[in-house]
């Protein structure tokens, strides 16, 4: 419950619409929408830019890769949230494009580690790289603890959408 500034537990006339809608969280559900289109598009550009043929939900497991090292595939579709057989046929591309490889999992012989190549870590990070300069560019005007804090918050906000 949101509380004016007498903090009598009244919630003030211009934080909530004519249909009792909190404007706040309607303010946050546009720009999570805006957001998320663009980082849709963004990821789409990204996923290119790897390779021309990268499927752009595919980006989220190179990401996933070069940031944890190498995982099974169950882990992989777990955290990404898909199928086992959508993982299957995503991997398989990546695999057939050159950018991870499959390893036996040394503490389970029925089971699999997949893992970037080498052309894979240099083509993700020059892709993320260049994402980064980007983001530094765009917000070159921002104090620097504004974008820690847009860090901070975003981390948390996923926090919670995970669970």
């Amino acid at each position: 419950m949101h509380e004016d500034a007498n903090d009598d537990g009244r919630r003030a006339a211009a934080e909530v619409s004519p249909d009792g809608t909190d404007q706040e969280f309607l303010s946050l559900e546009r720009e999570m929408t805006v957001l998320m289109r663009r980082a849709r598009a963004s990821q789409g550009e990204m996923a290119r830019e790897v390779h021309p043929d990268l499927e752009s939900a595919a980006y989220g497991l190179l990401i996933r890769l070069d940031e944890q090292g190498r995982q099974r595939a169950t882990d992989l579709a777990a955290y990404i949230g898909v199928g086992k057989a959508t993982m299957s046929r995503q991997l398989r591309a990546l695999e057939e494009l050159g950018l991870v490889a499959r390893e036996p999992d040394p503490g389970d012989g029925r089971a699999w580690l997949v893992n970037l190549t080498d052309e894979g870590r240099r083509r993700v990070g020059r892709v993320r790289e260049a994402r980064r300069a980007r983001y530094v560019h765009q917000l070159a005007h921002w104090d620097p603890h504004e974008v820690a804090e847009l860090a901070r918050l975003l981390h948390k906000l996923n926090g919670v959408i995970e669970k």
